[in-house]
């Protein structure tokens, strides 16, 4: 079994319809600037993962829908364009710091699934959302991301 991964994202800065509407639905996953999450990226993450993409800072956070990896990681660009807000003058062409993958779009959940709801779910008590919130890439059990998948298919069939 490939990886399960839920990427954070701020909508405001790229959302999940920003992903929708990209070239063929298809965008480099890039500024990502922790080194717990650089390394997983880096190292563990393949063509073929499966994303759940989370709306993080924002009114009502939530997992709204989900992606796939479409390329093993390659240095992220933005790290060598001093226009850009992901320049770090300390990464070289030769030796990059920091690393994106592409990653394309696959669905919008009917209804996203809440923060709340995965706090107050005893299921999630072991998730990485909810025990290390801060990260922006964050491994997901096959065990949750069933669950989530059908709790959204529930919540959505009665909304």
């Amino acid at each position: 079994m490939s990886p399960i991964w839920l990427l954070k994202t701020e909508p405001d800065a790229f959302s999940i319809d920003d992903l929708r509407d990209s070239k063929n639905a298809t965008s480099g996953w890039d500024g990502v600037r922790n080194y717990q999450a650089r390394n997983r990226l880096r190292d563990e993450m393949k063509a073929g993962d499966t994303v759940l993409i989370y709306h993080s800072s924002c009114a009502v956070p939530a997992i709204v829908g989900e992606a796939v990896v479409t390329s093993d990681p390659y240095p992220d660009p933005t790290q060598f364009d001093p226009a850009s807000d992901g320049y770090d003058a300390r990464s070289r062409q030769d030796h990059p710091r920091w690393y994106q993958a592409d990653v394309q779009y696959v669905c919008h959940y009917p209804h996203p699934l809440t923060l709340k709801q995965i706090q107050h779910h005893p299921e999630f008590a072991d998730m990485e959302l909810v025990v290390r919130p801060r990260l922006s890439v964050q491994k997901v059990s096959e065990r949750q991301l069933q669950l989530i998948r059908q709790m959204c298919q529930l919540v959505s069939a009665t909304a």
